[in-house]
């Protein structure tokens, strides 16, 4: 069954920072949540919005990015059904640290940072994950703000790559491990162009490190791959 199809209490249920409430709590959050849809390459919410929400994908797929001193937008994250985005304002209520842009049709349920303070109030465990879920996207953003300032556009690919492989979201096969994902979002993901991509990736394939198909890559190597990483 997706997550779209499912109650709103049984998806909250799903989430990682929520797991573990009892039913009585996700219920009271699922009454108060709202509904929400964006079609592709809308944008959620924009870096430097006041954070007023937060959001559990239901459907579809979000981009997370932050605007680069020199202008560039660096992708951040790739989120999918059953994940959280915009936890942030569970904490503070102040403006948005990333920019969340619909990378195709999505439904969300929104739920106001006023409640999900609250839910932090009665909760002492979900505080603690919180802190945990953020201090792991803090160092997971800071890494890759380094890797587009300071590595080669080879490594930056390798990493997202290796990165990409190892989410939960991958799809694992007997021939390696699939990204569903097409040559300008990697580009973005790693903060270069889709030629520069595009390049990269012939190098990979003539390696037989990964197989590149229309809208995926599948890697064939992994710790092949890691090796371009430096």
């Amino acid at each position: 069954m997706s997550e779209e199809s499912i109650a709103p209490a049984e998806l909250l249920g799903r989430v990682p920072l929520l797991s573990g409430l009892d039913p009585e709590e996700l219920e009271r959050i699922a009454q108060v949540a709202i509904p929400r849809s964006f079609p592709k390459g809308a944008r959620v919410f924009h870096e430097g919005d006041t954070s007023d929400a937060c959001y559990v994908i239901r459907a579809g797929e979000v981009r997370v990015t932050r605007e680069h001193p020199d202008g560039r937008a660096i992708a951040l994250a790739t989120l999918g059904p059953g994940e959280l985005v915009g936890e942030l304002a569970m904490l503070d209520g102040g403006v948005r640290s990333a920019s969340v842009e619909a990378l195709t049709d999505v439904d969300l349920l929104a739920v106001s940072a006023s409640d999900m303070r609250g839910l932090l109030e009665r909760n002492a465990q979900i505080t603690a994950k919180l802190v945990v879920a953020l201090t792991k996207r803090l160092r997971e953003t800071n890494e890759r703000i380094s890797r587009q300032s300071f590595q080669t556009v080879p490594s930056r690919v390798a990493g997202v790559l290796s990165q990409l492989v190892s989410e939960d979201n991958a799809e694992q096969g007997r021939d390696g491990v699939t990204i569903r994902m097409n040559q300008a979002d990697l580009a973005q993901l790693a903060g270069t162009s889709r030629e520069s991509v595009s390049r990269f990736l012939a190098v990979l394939e003539r390696a037989g490190v990964v197989r590149v198909g229309r809208g995926r890559v599948t890697v064939v190597e992994p710790q092949r791959l890691r090796a371009y990483i430096f």
